[in-house]
Protein backbone atom coordinates (compact mmCIF):
# COMPACT_ATOMS: atom_id res chain seq x y z
CA UNK A 1 0.00 0.00 0.00
CA UNK A 2 1.22 3.17 -0.77
CA UNK A 3 0.53 6.36 0.80
CA UNK A 4 -1.85 8.87 -0.94
CA UNK A 5 -0.48 10.89 -3.88
CA UNK A 6 1.18 14.57 -2.25
CA UNK A 7 2.87 15.76 -5.27
CA UNK A 8 1.94 16.43 -9.08
CA UNK A 9 4.46 17.54 -11.82
CA UNK A 10 3.35 18.09 -14.94
CA UNK A 11 4.84 21.37 -16.25
CA UNK A 12 6.37 21.91 -19.19
CA UNK A 13 4.51 19.48 -21.70
CA UNK A 14 1.79 19.91 -24.13
CA UNK A 15 -1.65 19.01 -22.39
CA UNK A 16 -4.45 20.56 -23.64
CA UNK A 17 -8.47 21.10 -22.78
CA UNK A 18 -9.74 21.47 -19.00
CA UNK A 19 -8.13 20.50 -15.64
CA UNK A 20 -10.31 17.66 -14.41
CA UNK A 21 -12.04 18.15 -11.22
CA UNK A 22 -11.33 15.60 -7.98
CA UNK A 23 -13.40 12.77 -8.30
CA UNK A 24 -12.97 11.91 -3.93
CA UNK A 25 -14.11 13.78 -1.14
CA UNK A 26 -10.56 14.59 0.35
CA UNK A 27 -7.03 15.13 -1.00
CA UNK A 28 -3.83 14.87 0.17
CA UNK A 29 -2.27 17.05 -2.56
CA UNK A 30 0.21 19.16 -1.10
CA UNK A 31 1.98 20.25 -4.11
CA UNK A 32 0.60 21.49 -7.58
CA UNK A 33 2.53 22.04 -10.75
CA UNK A 34 0.87 22.39 -14.15
CA UNK A 35 2.84 25.23 -15.36
CA UNK A 36 3.68 25.69 -19.31
CA UNK A 37 1.02 23.52 -20.87
CA UNK A 38 -2.15 24.39 -23.25
CA UNK A 39 -4.73 24.23 -20.07
CA UNK A 40 -8.01 26.05 -20.72
CA UNK A 41 -10.92 26.62 -19.18
CA UNK A 42 -11.50 27.80 -15.26
CA UNK A 43 -9.82 26.11 -12.43
CA UNK A 44 -11.89 23.32 -10.63
CA UNK A 45 -13.08 23.98 -7.41
CA UNK A 46 -12.77 21.02 -5.87
CA UNK A 47 -9.22 21.72 -5.72
CA UNK A 48 -10.85 23.75 -2.11
CA UNK A 49 -10.75 19.93 -0.56
CA UNK A 50 -7.27 20.13 -0.87
CA UNK A 51 -7.06 21.40 3.04
CA UNK A 52 -3.13 20.83 2.84
CA UNK A 53 -2.15 22.35 -0.56
CA UNK A 54 0.83 24.57 -0.10
CA UNK A 55 2.32 25.13 -3.45
CA UNK A 56 -0.33 25.72 -6.76
CA UNK A 57 1.60 27.03 -10.11
CA UNK A 58 -0.33 27.13 -13.05
CA UNK A 59 1.66 29.98 -14.89
CA UNK A 60 1.58 29.93 -18.87
CA UNK A 61 -1.59 28.43 -19.63
CA UNK A 62 -4.52 29.74 -21.42
CA UNK A 63 -7.06 29.50 -18.03
CA UNK A 64 -9.88 31.86 -18.00
CA UNK A 65 -11.54 32.52 -14.96
CA UNK A 66 -12.10 35.11 -12.06
CA UNK A 67 -9.49 35.57 -9.37
CA UNK A 68 -10.40 32.45 -7.24
CA UNK A 69 -10.99 33.92 -3.90
CA UNK A 70 -12.10 30.24 -3.03
CA UNK A 71 -8.74 29.11 -2.38
CA UNK A 72 -8.40 31.74 0.28
CA UNK A 73 -9.87 29.55 2.61
CA UNK A 74 -6.88 26.83 2.36
CA UNK A 75 -4.79 27.61 5.45
CA UNK A 76 -1.62 25.70 4.21
CA UNK A 77 -1.74 27.43 1.06
CA UNK A 78 2.21 29.17 0.59
CA UNK A 79 2.67 30.10 -3.09
CA UNK A 80 0.12 30.69 -5.72
CA UNK A 81 1.07 31.66 -9.42
CA UNK A 82 -1.29 32.24 -11.91
CA UNK A 83 0.73 34.43 -14.00
CA UNK A 84 0.36 34.91 -18.08
CA UNK A 85 -3.49 33.07 -18.26
CA UNK A 86 -6.95 34.80 -19.43
CA UNK A 87 -7.61 35.53 -15.60
CA UNK A 88 -9.97 38.64 -15.94
CA UNK A 89 -12.57 41.05 -13.71
CA UNK A 90 -12.40 42.72 -10.05
CA UNK A 91 -10.63 41.13 -7.40
CA UNK A 92 -13.02 42.49 -5.07
CA UNK A 93 -13.25 42.06 -1.49
CA UNK A 94 -12.23 38.82 0.55
CA UNK A 95 -15.34 36.72 1.30
CA UNK A 96 -14.39 35.12 4.78
CA UNK A 97 -12.26 36.35 7.76
CA UNK A 98 -9.33 34.31 7.35
CA UNK A 99 -7.94 35.14 3.29
CA UNK A 100 -4.54 33.22 2.63
CA UNK A 101 -3.25 33.72 6.07
CA UNK A 102 -0.37 31.89 5.20
CA UNK A 103 0.42 33.36 1.97
CA UNK A 104 4.21 33.90 1.04
CA UNK A 105 4.01 34.26 -2.83
CA UNK A 106 1.58 35.55 -5.37
CA UNK A 107 2.09 36.33 -9.10
CA UNK A 108 -0.96 37.57 -10.91
CA UNK A 109 1.26 39.50 -13.58
CA UNK A 110 0.06 39.51 -17.52
CA UNK A 111 -3.61 38.66 -17.37
CA UNK A 112 -6.63 40.67 -17.09
CA UNK A 113 -7.55 42.10 -13.73
CA UNK A 114 -9.06 45.61 -13.41
CA UNK A 115 -10.13 48.14 -10.45
CA UNK A 116 -8.98 48.70 -7.25
CA UNK A 117 -5.91 46.87 -5.91
CA UNK A 118 -6.74 44.21 -3.52
CA UNK A 119 -6.44 46.58 -0.08
CA UNK A 120 -8.85 44.62 1.97
CA UNK A 121 -6.44 41.47 1.02
CA UNK A 122 -3.57 43.06 1.81
CA UNK A 123 -5.03 43.23 5.97
CA UNK A 124 -5.38 39.50 5.51
CA UNK A 125 -1.91 37.95 4.74
CA UNK A 126 -0.60 37.77 7.94
CA UNK A 127 2.11 35.61 6.48
CA UNK A 128 4.11 38.71 4.91
CA UNK A 129 3.87 40.79 8.31
CA UNK A 130 5.64 38.95 10.65
CA UNK A 131 7.63 36.15 10.04
CA UNK A 132 9.36 33.48 12.66
CA UNK A 133 10.79 30.62 10.02
CA UNK A 134 14.54 29.95 9.91
CA UNK A 135 15.85 31.82 7.23
CA UNK A 136 18.28 29.07 5.83
CA UNK A 137 15.12 26.42 5.59
CA UNK A 138 13.42 25.74 2.08
CA UNK A 139 9.80 25.34 1.24
CA UNK A 140 8.21 22.23 0.30
CA UNK A 141 11.18 20.07 1.98
CA UNK A 142 8.55 18.09 4.92
CA UNK A 143 6.75 15.90 3.19
CA UNK A 144 4.80 12.67 4.79
CA UNK A 145 6.42 8.87 4.43
CA UNK A 146 6.11 6.69 1.99
CA UNK A 147 4.89 3.32 2.85
CA UNK A 148 5.98 0.24 0.99
CA UNK A 149 4.56 -3.15 1.40
CA UNK A 150 5.77 -6.49 2.25
CA UNK A 151 7.05 -8.27 0.00
CA UNK A 152 7.85 -12.26 0.50
CA UNK A 153 9.15 -13.23 -2.54
CA UNK A 154 11.16 -11.46 -6.00
CA UNK A 155 12.16 -12.07 -9.22
CA UNK A 156 16.30 -11.65 -9.71
CA UNK A 157 18.27 -10.29 -7.27
CA UNK A 158 17.64 -6.34 -8.24
CA UNK A 159 14.36 -6.35 -5.92
CA UNK A 160 15.02 -7.02 -2.65
CA UNK A 161 12.73 -8.03 -0.17
CA UNK A 162 11.16 -5.63 2.42
CA UNK A 163 10.04 -5.67 6.23
CA UNK A 164 6.74 -4.64 6.67
CA UNK A 165 6.44 -1.49 7.02
CA UNK A 166 8.92 -0.28 5.30
CA UNK A 167 9.43 3.74 5.61
CA UNK A 168 11.06 6.40 3.88
CA UNK A 169 10.72 10.03 4.24
CA UNK A 170 10.98 12.20 0.68
CA UNK A 171 11.92 15.22 0.22
CA UNK A 172 10.76 17.24 -2.93
CA UNK A 173 11.92 20.94 -3.31
CA UNK A 174 9.34 23.55 -4.55
CA UNK A 175 10.62 25.46 -8.13
CA UNK A 176 9.25 28.70 -10.14
CA UNK A 177 10.48 30.68 -12.46
CA UNK A 178 9.17 34.63 -11.64
CA UNK A 179 10.33 37.84 -12.80
CA UNK A 180 12.07 39.85 -9.90
CA UNK A 181 14.61 42.64 -9.39
CA UNK A 182 14.08 43.43 -13.56
CA UNK A 183 15.57 40.00 -14.78
CA UNK A 184 13.34 36.48 -15.34
CA UNK A 185 14.90 34.45 -12.22
CA UNK A 186 14.50 30.22 -11.59
CA UNK A 187 14.53 29.37 -8.05
CA UNK A 188 15.13 26.02 -7.85
CA UNK A 189 14.36 25.85 -4.28
CA UNK A 190 12.33 28.74 -2.51
CA UNK A 191 13.37 29.89 0.60
CA UNK A 192 11.09 30.04 3.79
CA UNK A 193 11.87 33.36 4.10
CA UNK A 194 11.25 34.80 1.03
CA UNK A 195 7.86 36.84 0.04
CA UNK A 196 7.01 38.78 -3.19
CA UNK A 197 3.77 39.91 -5.01
CA UNK A 198 3.64 40.73 -8.73
CA UNK A 199 0.40 42.25 -10.02
CA UNK A 200 1.88 43.85 -13.35
CA UNK A 201 1.08 43.99 -17.20
CA UNK A 202 -2.84 44.08 -15.47
CA UNK A 203 -5.41 47.09 -15.71
CA UNK A 204 -5.43 47.37 -11.97
CA UNK A 205 -6.64 51.49 -11.45
CA UNK A 206 -6.45 54.76 -8.85
CA UNK A 207 -4.23 54.95 -5.68
CA UNK A 208 -1.62 52.27 -4.50
CA UNK A 209 -3.81 51.27 -0.78
CA UNK A 210 -2.11 52.09 2.41
CA UNK A 211 -2.77 48.18 3.61
CA UNK A 212 0.29 47.20 1.21
CA UNK A 213 2.26 49.21 3.63
CA UNK A 214 1.64 47.22 6.73
CA UNK A 215 3.50 43.98 4.44
CA UNK A 216 6.78 44.36 6.57
CA UNK A 217 8.39 41.36 5.68
CA UNK A 218 7.87 41.94 1.70
CA UNK A 219 11.00 41.70 -0.08
CA UNK A 220 9.74 41.95 -3.86
CA UNK A 221 7.07 44.39 -5.07
CA UNK A 222 6.09 44.66 -9.13
CA UNK A 223 3.12 46.68 -9.93
CA UNK A 224 4.33 47.86 -13.07
CA UNK A 225 2.53 47.87 -16.41
CA UNK A 226 -1.24 49.03 -15.01
CA UNK A 227 -2.98 52.50 -14.90
CA UNK A 228 -1.91 53.11 -11.49
CA UNK A 229 -2.55 57.14 -10.33
CA UNK A 230 -2.09 59.30 -7.33
CA UNK A 231 1.14 59.96 -5.70
CA UNK A 232 3.89 57.79 -4.98
CA UNK A 233 3.00 56.97 -1.11
CA UNK A 234 5.26 57.93 1.92
CA UNK A 235 4.26 54.98 3.62
CA UNK A 236 5.40 52.44 1.15
CA UNK A 237 9.04 53.70 3.49
CA UNK A 238 7.55 50.81 6.07
CA UNK A 239 8.53 47.79 3.61
CA UNK A 240 11.92 47.99 5.63
CA UNK A 241 12.84 44.60 4.29
CA UNK A 242 11.94 45.52 0.31
CA UNK A 243 14.70 44.84 -2.00
CA UNK A 244 12.84 45.12 -5.43
CA UNK A 245 10.21 47.88 -5.79
CA UNK A 246 9.06 48.44 -9.56
CA UNK A 247 6.33 50.89 -10.25
CA UNK A 248 6.98 51.65 -14.33
CA UNK A 249 4.37 52.09 -16.51
CA UNK A 250 1.84 53.79 -14.70
CA UNK A 251 0.00 57.04 -14.24
CA UNK A 252 2.13 58.29 -10.72
CA UNK A 253 2.52 61.82 -9.94
CA UNK A 254 4.06 63.94 -7.76
CA UNK A 255 7.41 63.76 -6.18
CA UNK A 256 9.43 60.85 -5.07
CA UNK A 257 8.97 60.70 -0.99
CA UNK A 258 12.41 61.23 0.90
CA UNK A 259 11.05 58.70 3.59
CA UNK A 260 11.86 56.15 0.57
CA UNK A 261 15.44 57.04 1.43
CA UNK A 262 14.40 54.53 4.96
CA UNK A 263 14.77 51.52 2.02
CA UNK A 264 18.02 50.41 3.03
CA UNK A 265 17.68 46.97 1.39
CA UNK A 266 16.35 48.34 -1.49
CA UNK A 267 18.88 47.33 -4.22
CA UNK A 268 16.22 47.66 -7.41
CA UNK A 269 14.18 50.69 -7.85
CA UNK A 270 12.29 51.53 -10.88
CA UNK A 271 9.72 54.48 -11.34
CA UNK A 272 10.10 55.15 -14.91
CA UNK A 273 7.61 56.19 -17.47
CA UNK A 274 5.10 57.82 -14.79
CA UNK A 275 4.43 61.56 -14.38
CA UNK A 276 6.68 62.24 -11.33
CA UNK A 277 8.26 65.77 -10.84
CA UNK A 278 11.06 67.54 -8.67
CA UNK A 279 14.32 66.44 -7.40
CA UNK A 280 15.21 62.68 -7.01
CA UNK A 281 16.39 61.76 -3.39
CA UNK A 282 20.29 61.51 -3.39
CA UNK A 283 21.42 59.35 -0.03
CA UNK A 284 20.98 56.21 1.09
CA UNK A 285 20.16 53.29 -1.84
CA UNK A 286 18.98 56.27 -4.23
CA UNK A 287 22.60 56.98 -4.86
CA UNK A 288 23.31 53.65 -6.68
CA UNK A 289 20.26 54.15 -9.11
CA UNK A 290 21.21 54.89 -12.85
CA UNK A 291 19.23 56.66 -15.09
CA UNK A 292 16.92 53.74 -16.57
CA UNK A 293 15.07 54.00 -13.13
CA UNK A 294 13.67 57.57 -13.80
CA UNK A 295 13.60 57.66 -17.82
CA UNK A 296 10.22 58.69 -19.47
CA UNK A 297 9.41 61.68 -16.22
CA UNK A 298 10.07 65.01 -17.58
CA UNK A 299 9.05 66.38 -14.31
CA UNK A 300 12.24 64.83 -12.29
CA UNK A 301 15.66 66.63 -12.44
CA UNK A 302 18.72 65.54 -10.00
CA UNK A 303 21.37 63.18 -10.27
CA UNK A 304 21.86 60.78 -11.59
CA UNK A 305 19.75 62.70 -14.64
CA UNK A 306 21.43 65.63 -16.46
CA UNK A 307 19.28 67.91 -16.22
CA UNK A 308 19.37 69.92 -13.04
CA UNK A 309 16.85 70.96 -10.27
CA UNK A 310 17.60 74.45 -10.90
CA UNK A 311 17.05 74.51 -14.78
CA UNK A 312 13.75 76.25 -15.91
CA UNK A 313 13.78 72.84 -18.42
CA UNK A 314 13.56 70.87 -15.43
CA UNK A 315 9.38 72.11 -14.86
CA UNK A 316 6.85 70.35 -15.91
CA UNK A 317 5.25 71.62 -19.45
CA UNK A 318 1.74 71.69 -18.00
CA UNK A 319 2.99 73.94 -14.69
CA UNK A 320 4.09 77.06 -15.60
CA UNK A 321 5.52 79.50 -13.39
CA UNK A 322 3.44 82.92 -12.16
CA UNK A 323 5.55 84.89 -14.42
CA UNK A 324 5.02 83.05 -17.34
CA UNK A 325 1.22 83.14 -16.34
CA UNK A 326 2.25 87.24 -16.16
CA UNK A 327 3.99 86.84 -19.68
CA UNK A 328 1.62 85.03 -21.36
CA UNK A 329 -1.55 87.22 -20.42
CA UNK A 330 0.30 90.61 -20.96
CA UNK A 331 1.05 88.89 -24.43
CA UNK A 332 -2.41 88.24 -24.51
CA UNK A 333 -3.62 91.53 -23.53
CA UNK A 334 -1.25 92.93 -25.92
CA UNK A 335 -2.56 91.02 -28.64
CA UNK A 336 -6.21 92.16 -28.56
CA UNK A 337 -4.54 95.84 -27.86
CA UNK A 338 -3.16 95.53 -31.73
CA UNK A 339 -6.45 94.02 -33.16
CA UNK A 340 -8.51 96.95 -31.92
CA UNK A 341 -6.56 99.58 -32.94
CA UNK A 342 -5.81 98.03 -36.49
CA UNK A 343 -9.86 97.48 -36.35
CA UNK A 344 -10.51 101.16 -35.46
CA UNK A 345 -7.80 102.73 -37.30
CA UNK A 346 -9.10 100.42 -40.57
CA UNK A 347 -12.66 101.27 -40.23
CA UNK A 348 -11.88 104.94 -40.03
CA UNK A 349 -9.48 104.88 -43.42
CA UNK A 350 -12.19 103.14 -44.79
CA UNK A 351 -15.14 105.64 -43.95
CA UNK A 352 -12.48 108.29 -45.00
CA UNK A 353 -11.84 106.85 -48.52
CA UNK A 354 -15.29 105.73 -49.30
CA UNK A 355 -16.60 109.17 -48.99
CA UNK A 356 -14.15 110.42 -50.74
CA UNK A 357 -14.83 107.74 -53.86
CA UNK A 358 -18.79 108.89 -53.51
CA UNK A 359 -18.10 112.05 -53.36
CA UNK A 360 -16.19 111.96 -56.72
CA UNK A 361 -18.86 109.85 -58.37
CA UNK A 362 -21.11 112.77 -57.96
CA UNK A 363 -18.67 115.27 -59.19
CA UNK A 364 -18.11 113.40 -62.20
CA UNK A 365 -21.75 113.24 -62.87
CA UNK A 366 -22.33 116.91 -62.40
CA UNK A 367 -19.76 117.58 -65.19
CA UNK A 368 -21.76 115.15 -67.14
CA UNK A 369 -24.90 116.79 -66.83
CA UNK A 370 -24.00 120.18 -67.03
CA UNK A 371 -21.81 119.65 -70.56
CA UNK A 372 -25.12 118.17 -71.71
CA UNK A 373 -27.13 120.71 -70.95
CA UNK A 374 -24.80 124.00 -72.67
CA UNK A 375 -24.84 121.60 -76.07
CA UNK A 376 -28.76 121.13 -76.20
CA UNK A 377 -28.76 125.56 -76.01
CA UNK A 378 -26.25 125.67 -78.65
CA UNK A 379 -28.73 123.84 -80.59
Amino acid sequence: MIAALEVVNLQSNNFIGKIPQLNRNFCDLVMIDLSYNKLQGPLPRSLRKCSDLEFLNVAHNQIRDVFPSWLGSLLSLKILILRYNRFHGLIGEPGGRVVFPTLQIIDLSQNGFSGSLPSKYFDHWTAMKVFDTDPSSYTGDSFSPFIWPYQSSYIGDAIPPFRWPYTEFATFDYSMSIVAKGIQMNYSKIQEHLTLIDLSSNNFSGAIPETIGSLKQLKLLNLSNNILSGPLPSFLANLTNLESLDLSQNRLSGEIPQELTQLTSLAVFNVSYNRLTGPIPQSQQFATFENNSYKGNSGLCGTPLSRKCDDPKALPPSSPTSEEDQDSGSAMELDWKVVCMGYASGLVIGVVLGNCLITRRRAQRLVKNFGKRKQRRRR
